[in-house]
């Protein structure tokens, strides 16, 4: 018994610690884990915060690039034909490549000049992208402020996104270091344009634009974005005459001209350079939708009195000799647009994208109701929509841009308009002033009947076209008349969209 005590206690005595270093690796186990759970808990907290700071940062940019996106079009209330007149050239002249312009966002206060290299949001990606063709931005450059930085958005009580400039430049087939359509004939320092279809270096459609956005976080966190964007035309239709007069089956147009007025003419000759743009070939003094109506234009009928007397038909002249150059046009006018319910159609997506819309009491709006805008301090294309009739007696005006009148519309030989005149509605224009007076239209007059004296759609086809210089007995209405241009109609078009061509991150 004592042996087996005696054995017993050594056994106790060598089994002696083994609990505290069980306990002790137990805790350093612990204590591994727990450091191992900080530093992966501090790593996903840095990636998080690198996360929320890319993430912030990038959509500031793109805050950036949107304002301008949408500050381009001319119907945004904010646009900058309406907030900053004369920031970019005027309709018709093109924004160069080496001439940037910038919407600067100063949050705070704090000086924002991308052009100058001391100050903190220099601009030093232009210099290095543009290497060979332009130097640095230009000192001063042109600028405005971002809406963020305007009234009502700058009295809010947090600011808006933090980017700091947006820059707004040309691009050229050199600067992009791409050959475009149709020639693709080497690249040259031609700027690039947009067709709906195509990038092209022959004016065609509207002028492509880069625009770049940087902003930068308090944290130091900074992101160049770039758009190449273009402005989106409204589909019209193709202008195939100075003066085109829609109707089908059977309801014939009316004509009277100005008989007493020898120096009147609807000339299809392309006159009027606007900007870069220059005339192109001739087009037809008049187009109609049947032989019947070839005649009735120049001969009178339907109630209207043709072209009279003979010895002023030579003033209208235009692609097809001799004159009077009235033509059926129809063959080569786009099927869905002979209809009310095409033009109608048409018409609406006009009047979505105008830019003033009246609305005239009782109906009848005067010279006095359309927008000064259009034609102060400088020639600012707007489009104009009169829901109803518009009597422009009197008015002495130069309008800009494309007019749609939705009612009748009495012109003034006094009265001039550079760009589109549309009267797609009640389709009737007449001008009985006998006051004197030099105004012309200069672009080109569409003229469809689509509604009744109510407003309801004409069913199943086109109402009575009308244009009636008089009462068919006293045509002595004053005026120069019609005179196409191609480039006031380009200069005119109306801006559906601008899209985005491409889209990228900078490096910095």
């Amino acid at each position: 018994m004592q042996m087996s005590a005696r054995r017993s206690i050594q056994k106790r005595r060598s089994e002696a610690g083994i609990a505290l270093l069980i306990a002790i690796f137990v805790l350093l186990l612990i204590s591994v884990m727990a450091i191992a759970l900080i530093v992966s808990s501090g790593t996903e907290s840095a990636l998080a915060g690198n996360y929320r700071s890319s993430t912030g940062v990038y959509y500031a940019a793109v805050a950036g690039l949107e304002e301008v996106r949408a500050r381009l079009r001319s119907n945004n209330p904010n646009s900058f034909k309406n907030t900053a007149p004369g920031f970019l050239p005027p309709s018709g002249t093109p924004l160069a490549v080496c001439s940037p312009v910038y919407v600067i966002n100063p949050v705070g206060g704090e000086a924002v000049a991308p052009w100058d290299p001391a100050n903190a949001y220099y601009d030093s990606e232009f210099g290095p992208e543009y290497a060979g063709i332009c130097g640095p931005p230009p000192s001063p450059s042109p600028s405005t402020l971002s809406v963020w930085n305007r009234s009502p958005l700058n009295s809010l009580p947090f600011s808006g996104p933090l980017y700091k400039w947006v820059r707004i430049n040309g691009v050229s087939e050199r600067s992009l270091n791409l050959d475009t359509y149709p020639a693709y004939d080497g690249i040259d320092s031609k700027l690039v344009y947009y067709d709906s279809t195509y990038l092209n270096d022959t004016n065609s459609g509207s002028q492509v634009l880069e625009i770049t956005a940087l902003a930068v976080l308090p944290n130091g966190s900074q992101k160049l974005l770039q758009y190449l964007a273009a402005p989106v035309p409204i589909a019209l239709p193709p202008f195939l005459a100075a003066l085109t007069m829609v109707t089908k089956s059977g309801n014939s147009v009316a004509f009277s001209s100005p008989s007493t007025n020898s120096g009147y003419s609807i000339n299809g000759l392309d006159q009027d350079s606007v900007g870069s743009c220059v005339p192109g070939p001739p087009i037809h003094a008049v187009g109609v939708f049947s032989n019947v109506d070839t005649q009735n234009v120049i001969n009178g009928g339907n109630g209207g009195t043709g072209i009279l007397p003979t010895t002023t038909q030579p003033n209208y002249k235009g692609s097809m000799i001799p004159a009077p150059d009235v033509q059926d046009i129809s063959g080569s006018f786009p099927a869905n647009l002979q209809s009310p319910a095409g033009l109608e159609a048409l018409a609406q997506v006009i009047m979505q994208s105008a830019d003033v819309t009246i609305t005239p009491p009782g109906g009848l709006a005067t010279g006095s109701s359309l927008p000064t805008g259009m034609y102060s301090p400088s020639p600012n294309p707007m489009t104009v929509v009169v829901k109803g009739d518009l009597d422009l007696s009197g008015w002495n005006q130069t309008g800009y841009g494309l007019l749609l009148v939705r009612g009748y519309l009495n012109y003034s030989p006094a009265a001039s308009w550079d760009g589109i005149v549309m009267v797609v509605g009640k389709g009737t224009v007449t001008g009985t002033g006998t006051d004197g007076g030099s105004g012309e239209i200069d672009g080109a007059v569409f003229v469809a009947r689509t509604l009744d004296d109510f407003y309801n759609l004409q069913s199943p086809n086109l109402g009575k076209a009308t244009m009636s210089y008089g009462d068919g007995t006293n045509t002595n209405m004053g005026g120069v008349g019609i005179r196409y241009s191609s480039c006031w109609i380009q200069a005119s078009l109306p801006t559906s969209s601008i899209k985005i061509l491409s889209f990228h991150e900078i490096a910095q």
